[in-house]
Order: C-alpha cells, then structure tokens, then sequence
C-alpha cells in the first residue's frame, strides 16, 4: 500500500466517533451492523465450506477470522493454535491483527483480548476494518478516495434515474429506488423500474434485495425494516451492502473469441479439469488407504501362541509382497499426473493446480513417509516375538519336567518325616533311623539346585510375559512351600533323633556308606536323564557343534560312573553278606536309604537307552544347521550381485538426466531403454523375494555372508522404479514444453548446460543463489539493489510458485521458453475475433452458439458468464473480456 492508501485508509477510520464514543453503539446501528457484516463474512467464508452465525461469537477463538482473511485476501496467514484455552484464541486473533496491520492498516483501540472475550463493538470495529481495506479501499474513480469513488460510482449510475439523488450513504437509499437503479443500469431485464413507487421504501427494497440474492449472488445483508424504520441508517452497513453491487458490475466483462480458438482452449480446459478431478480422487484413495493402513503395522499386540504370530508374519508378507506393489505405483504415477497437469496449466498460461486442503504431492510424500515409519521394524518384531514365544514354549515345558521330577521326588516325604517310629524302635533301628535321617538331608541338599532353578525359570517365565504364568506362579509357589515345610520337618525330625541317640549305640557304616554313596549317585542319574532328554534350540552350527562337544564329553564320563555303580552295588552286596552272616534284623532292607540297587540299575540301563537317542537327535541337528547355511550362502550370493546392480542404475539414470548427449527424444529414448532393462531385471528380484522367505520359515535370523537385508533391496528397487518413471516424466516435460513454445535443439542445449554448471552439487535443482547467477550467465540484468531484488522475486514467483526454495530444470526451461517465445497470443485471439466479428467489436452469445458445437458453446457461455454483458450491447461478448477470461491477465 502505496502513502496515499494509507493515508486514505487512515483518513476515513480517524475519527471513529460511532466506535469510541462512551464504549456505546446505537442499537439500531448495531442490528443493521451485524447483519450486514455476517452476511458479508459468509459471502467470503462459503467459499471455504463454512459459515458464522453469531458473529461476536464464532471469531472469539480465531480460527474463522484467519479463515476469512485467507479467503478474501489469496494469502496464506500462519499455521493456527488447535488448542482451546484462552491463551490459543489470542494467539489465533493475534495472527490475524498482525496480518490487517501488514497491509498497512491502522488498528485503532482493538486487541485481542476484546475480541476472544466477545466485545460486540471491537468485533464489529475489526469486521468493519477488514471490509474498508479488502472491499472498499481499492475503490478508485478519477483519483478519488474509496469512500468518494464509490459514491460518485453510484451517482453516474443512477444519475438518468428521476426520484434518485444518491448524496450520501445513509438516507440518501432509505427508498429503495437507489438500489433499484443500479440493478437496472447493468441488468435492466431483472427490474422494471417504470413501476417502482418512491412512496413505497419497503416493496422497493424487498425487490432489490431479491434480485440481487437471486441473480447477482449478493447475499441479503439487510432486510427492508431495518432500513426503513430508522431516521438515519448506519453508514458503515450501507457502504458494505452497496460495495458489493460495486464489485458485482464493475468486474464484469465481456467475451468473445473465433470460433476455432474457443474450441481448442475449450478441450485443453476441460482436459485439465478432468486431470484435476483424478489427481483428487487418486490422491484422496491413496491417502485412505496409508489411513487405514497405518493403524495396523502400528499394531505391537503379542499373541498367545506361536500359530496366531506366524499368521501374522503371512499376513505381512501377503501386505509386502501383493498390496503395497500397486500403491507405489499409484504414488509415482500421481506425482507424474500431477507434474504433466502443472505443465499444460503453465503452457495454457493458467494458473497453477492447488489441489485440495491436505492432497499436496507433499503432503501425500509425509503420509507415505508415515507408512514407511509405521513399517519400519514391524517385520523385525514379528521375528523376536516368534523367537520370545518359542523361548517360553521351550522354558514352560522346562518347568513341567523339573517341577515333575522334584514333585514326584517329594511325594510322601512329609509323611516319613513325620513319623514317630524313634519311639519303639530298638537301639540299632534308631542308629539307623538317624543315619537314614541324615542320608535324606543329603539328598534334600542335592535338590536345593533344582528348586533355585525352578524358580529361577518361573521368574523368567514372568519377565517374558508368559500368558499362563499365574498356573506357573502358583505350582511354583507350592514347590517353594512345600520345601520350606520340608526343611522345617527335617531340623525337628533331626532335633528328635539326636536327643534319642544318646540312649542307643553304633549303626552298621556299611549301610550308611551305601546310603551316602548310592544318594548323589542316584541324583547324578536322574539328572543326566533330564539332561539327556532336555530340549535344545540353536541357531547356527556352532552353537549344534558345541553341544555335540559337551555330549561326548559326557560319554566320556560313563566309565567312572559305571565304576561309582558297581562300586555301590558292591557296598550293597557287603551289607547283605553281614546281615545274612550276624543275624541282623534288618528285614533285608537299607534304613538308611529308599535307593534299591534295583533303581540304580534301572535308571543306569535308562541312561545308557538314552545316550543313542541324544546322539541321533545332535546328529539331525547338525543336518539341519547344515542347510540353513546353504541358505545363507544362497541369499548372500544373489543379494550381494543385486543390490550393487542397483546402485549402478541409480548413478547411471541420474547421469542421463543431467547430460546434453543428443536430442531429448534420445534421452527419452535411452531412459525407456533403462526402464525396459529395469522391468525384466525383476525376475531376479522375485527369485531373492522366494530365498528369503525361505531363510524366513527356517527362522535364520542373521546372516554373515551379506551386508543387505530384504528391506535393503525392497527400498532400493521401489526407490529406482520412482526414480527412472520420474526422470522419463521430466524429459516428457521438457519435449511438450519445447514443442508448445517453439524452443530449438540448440536452445535446449544451452539452457541444460547452463542449468548443469551451477548445479554443482548434482541434485536436479538449483538454489535461489544459483539460480541467480545462471539468469546473469545468460545476460539477465539483476542486481543487487532494490529494483533488481524486486525483479528476482518476481521471476521466482513464476519458477518457484509453491516456494520449495528450489529451481527445476523443467521450471527453469518453462519460463526461458516464456521469455524467448516468438508466438503473439493477443495477436492470433484479435485475429479470430476479427474473422467472427467482422466490423463490429462484439459477438453476441447466440453466435456463439451458432459457431461452436453445442457442448462447448455451452461451456464456453458459462465460463464467460462474470465477464459478459456491457452498457452498450447486454449479453455480448468483446475481445479483451474473453481474453482474459480464457487466458488470464498475464500475457493478454
């Protein structure tokens, strides 16, 4: 805003009597107000979809206000507060006080504050601001100030009108006929003002309100009574009401065209209308998808059971393998659409596609980015919880055979300790009772270990989360009880037996030599058979070959024991021999142990059956190992050609695109070539796909032969499918762009070389600075004073109209192509429009009908319909109006 906006804007808000007087507004003023400026906010803000219906009310947070400035005034204002605290509505209201006083309007006794709290007469004060500066301010007849420019715009309209004396903005439209007349001067077949009444106010403004709501679009921001019940109407609300028939008749326009020039931008329009609606709906479907998508990899809810999570390990691979393929291509082909439609936009000399609110291509690259992220370690936790779970399958049965030997092991033992046998016993059966007493503790200090140990899995149990760990908690509870009590009968069996000692003699030692030998031998037994049969789980063939190790070991062992064995059975043979010899009553048994050389023999032929199933089940293993590396070496062989392969393309497409090597339709050529060689190369990709699943499902988890993963090719191979389509899109581009304006080979060439220089970092693009000093390589005057900033920004606004804060070499050839172009577009329009014209300066809407086939007549009318009709000839359509309809004010 030049000094003389400013001051005009100033000059008509300085005095702000109606505001500021007493904090007080007339009631009638501020009914009339209200109205008039809600329905001029919702003229503007049903551009967006949305509405207010209290008008002190609906602004308090600021998220419509800023709304409603974006709408009226093209801008982007800064990203709004979400929250709905006090401290955000401020700071929304703020932003948007920031932007009124950016364009250099004076914000006279307003704050936020006064807004958030529903102040009517600062809401009212503020509306009024914006609707001077957007509505009224640019309103300028012969060098007038707005508020003189509309009025003397009304008075040399309505001046041919009798009855009308348009003086002011007040009483001067009390009537109604002065509304009237301006409708008639631009529409005279919506009124007949020959049978308009100046003593009838109401019907005369019922009418022109009507009208003007039905056929003009201007929303009804007054009703008659309002008007006509009061002495002096509020000045603000008719200058509102009055600026929109301003603005309905004075941006009108005229347009016409030859017929063949209308039909041509006739099919381009359409055409681009139609690439709009599927890059809207393409986008909208792909973005659903990601939405529903993304919920699901996010998803970390463990699984009882090893089934249920190998289903789910399928169900990714399926998601991997048959559903994500097509919407990448979806992705790429949408960015193609959107850059094929952006340059036909370019080439028609429209303006740039904004698709809708959150369908950017950058916004479509930040959801898929979320996918990724979603994505990423979701197969890798589908792995470890396969692994935690047959952890817990391999500890759970761990625990049922350690808690089944210690319970059986435990049977009836409180029982024995309880008895009260020391009482009738001889001398020598309460030796043997305390030798047998103190064998027995020997032994429960052997089974100590296996109670730390099941506890130990029992908690390890917890930690991991096993779903039947209260069953597990519980039987392990009663264990620890139930050797608690143990220990407890033990000490007062032992105290019982010591104080009866003293009154009996010696014991047989053979017997007690037996029962300590035969107890941690018969331990040592039971716990090479739970060794014997315990279950293994190994990954590599290490792991199997230290195992196999440990297990000879362990046969190495087998001589001793038989030794310790016959060694025991011997000490038995002894007893007997001394029993059968001295008479002893010890009815043929050790009462000192329960341990039979029976049972010893027993469970040492167990052992020795036992030795031969270990040895086939290590020697299965190792087989198994054996090909889980073959594997490996097989994933690792083809993994370690591919993934180079593709790094090479890579370079190789990123070499083409930045090269000068022939014609574009060589490059074009080459880069098809590429992709044709890509495509078949995906056989071999599909082979890699089938060796991993195949290391999947023997569950290998690492592999030593490569550096690439899976995921790595995956992403490599989606990231050059994208890459080759996207550079083959760009030389499309540039070959349309180079046809479309005529540009030579040998321009090309210089353009690309110039391009190439300054893109020193290989990347495709160039920064403002760099681009900046291509323009001056190529003899642009640009400097670096003010005049040469302002031209800068004006040429990135034509090459960088999104402000990335990057130039593309196809943006960069688009606008040298606009700059060295040699077709007059104004020319070939007046020259058609003469051929159709003849010596009149119009073509009426019937010709055109006349002239075109009926589907684009009818489109082209409507198309024309804000620009047509004039003083002279109403309905027609002149050169310039249609021009600038179909081509924009650029260029024409």
């Amino acid at each position: 805003m030049d000094h003389y906006d400013s001051q005009q804007t100033n000059d008509y808000m300085q005095p702000e009597e109606d505001w500021d007087r007493d904090m007080l507004l007339d009631p009638a003023w501020e009914k009339q107000q209200r109205k008039t400026f809600t329905a001029w906010c919702n003229s503007h803000l049903r551009k967006a979809g949305t509405q207010i219906d209290n008008i002190e009310e609906d602004f308090r947070d600021g998220l419509k206000l800023m709304l409603l400035l974006e709408v009226i005034s093209g801008e982007r204002l800064a990203k709004p507060e979400r929250g709905k605290m006090r401290v955000h509505k401020i700071s929304n209201v703020n932003k948007a006080l920031d932007f009124i006083a950016s364009k250099g309007v004076k914000l006279v006794s307003i704050g936020a504050e006064e807004i958030v709290d529903g102040n009517v007469k600062m809401t009212l004060g503020m509306i009024w601001t914006i609707i001077l500066r957007f509505a009224i301010q640019d309103i300028s007849v012969e060098e007038t100030s707005a508020k003189e420019g509309l009025l003397l715009w009304c008075q040399r309209k309505t001046a041919p009108y009798k009855n009308v004396n348009i003086q002011n903005f007040h009483i001067s439209w009390k009537d109604g006929l002065g509304f009237c007349a301006l409708i008639h001067r631009h529409r005279p077949e919506l009124i007949d003002y020959g049978k308009l009444r100046k003593d009838d106010p109401l019907t005369n403004l019922n009418t022109a309100f009507d009208v003007a709501e039905k056929y003009l679009d201007i929303p009804k921001m007054l009703d008659a009574e309002d008007i006509v019940g009061t002495a002096r109407p509020d000045e603000k609300a008719i200058m509102t009401y009055v600026s929109s028939f301003y603005h309905a008749f004075s941006g009108a326009q005229k347009a016409e065209t030859a017929a063949n020039r209308i039909c041509k931008v006739l099919a381009v329009n359409q055409e681009n209308e139609q690439l709009m609606e599927d890059y809207e709906k393409l986008a909208s479907d792909l973005l659903e998808w990601i939405r529903r998508t993304i919920p699901w990899l996010e998803n970390r809810a463990p699984e009882n059971t090893m089934q249920a999570m190998q289903q789910k390990l399928e169900d990714f691979r399926d998601y991997r393998r048959l559903h994500k393929p097509p919407k990448v291509q979806e992705k790429c082909q949408l960015e193609i659409n959107f850059n094929t439609l952006q340059t036909k936009l370019r080439l028609s000399n429209r303006p740039a596609f904004m698709p809708s609110e959150g369908k950017m291509v950058s916004d479509i690259n930040n959801a898929w980015g979320g996918l990724e992220q979603a994505e990423k370690g979701y197969e890798e936790w589908l792995l470890n919880e396969i692994r935690r779970l047959e952890r817990l399958d391999h500890l759970a049965e761990k625990f049922r055979q350690k808690a089944s030997i210690h319970e059986s092991w435990t049977d009836g033992k409180e029982a024995m300790l309880q008895q009260k046998d020391y009482e009738t016993a001889t001398l020598s059966e309460i030796k043997a009772l305390l030798k047998k007493h103190e064998a027995f503790e020997s032994d429960l200090a052997a089974h100590q270990d296996r109670v730390e140990q099941i506890a130990a899995i029992a908690q390890e149990l917890n930690e991991l989360d096993y779903y039947d760990s209260p069953s597990v908690n519980a039987r392990c509870q009663k264990i620890c009880d139930q050797w608690d009590n143990l220990g407890a009968l033990t000490q007062k069996r032992r105290e019982a037996l010591e104080r009866t000692e003293k009154l009996l003699e010696t014991i047989d030692q053979l017997y007690l030599e037996y029962a300590k030998r035969a107890a941690p031998f018969n331990n040592w037994m039971e716990g090479a058979m739970e060794d014997l049969q315990d279950t293994f789980i190994v990954h590599t063939i290490e792991e199997i070959q230290g195992l196999t190790t440990a297990h000879e070991q362990f046969k190495a062992t087998l001589p001793d024991a038989d030794k310790e064995r016959q060694a025991i059975l011997g000490i038995h043979n002894e007893v007997s021999k001394i029993v059968q010899t001295y008479h002893v009553n010890m009815a043929g048994t050790n009462p000192y142990t329960t341990i039979t050389p029976q049972e010893i023999n027993g469970k040492w032929d167990h052992v020795r059956q036992l030795v031969p199933r270990r040895d086939q089940a290590l020697m299965e293993e190792h087989t198994r190992q054996q090909q889980n590396e073959r594997l490996r070496k097989q994933f690792g062989a083809q993994a370690n050609v591919i993934g180079p392969w593709i790094q090479t393309k890579m370079e190789e497409i990123g070499r083409i695109s930045i090269e000068m090597h022939g014609t574009l339709e060589d490059q074009l050529n080459h880069l098809r070539q590429y992709e044709k060689s890509i495509i078949n190369y995906k056989p071999k990709i599909d082979q890699l796909e089938g060796d991993h699943q195949q290391i999947q499902e023997a569950l290998i988890f690492d592999n030593k032969h490569t550096n690439y993963t899976m995921e790595h090719i995956r992403v490599g191979w989606e990231q050059l499918l994208t890459t080759i389509a996207r550079t083959i899109n760009e030389v499309e581009n540039q070959i349309l762009t180079r046809d479309a304006k005529g540009i030579s080979q040998e321009q090309m060439n210089e353009f690309r070389a110039s391009f190439n220089h300054f893109d020193r970092d290989h990347s495709g693009t160039l920064g403002p600075e760099e681009f900046k000093a291509c323009l001056i390589s190529l003899g642009y005057d640009i400097g670096n004073d003010a005049q040469g900033e302002a031209e800068f920004a004006r040429i990135m606004s034509i090459v960088d109209p999104n402000r990335l804060g990057v130039v593309t070499f196809q943006a960069f050839i688009d606008f040298m192509s606009r700059e060295t172009a040699d077709t007059d577009t104004a020319d070939q329009v007046m020259a058609s429009f003469k051929i159709l014209a003849g010596d009149k300066n119009y073509i009426t809407v019937d010709e055109l009908r006349r002239e075109l086939p009926p589907d684009q007549a009818e489109y082209c009318i409507a198309r024309m319909a804000p620009y047509s009709g004039s003083d002279a000839v109403p309905g027609a359509l002149d050169y310039m109006s249609f021009s600038t309809a179909l081509y924009g004010e650029s260029d024409l």
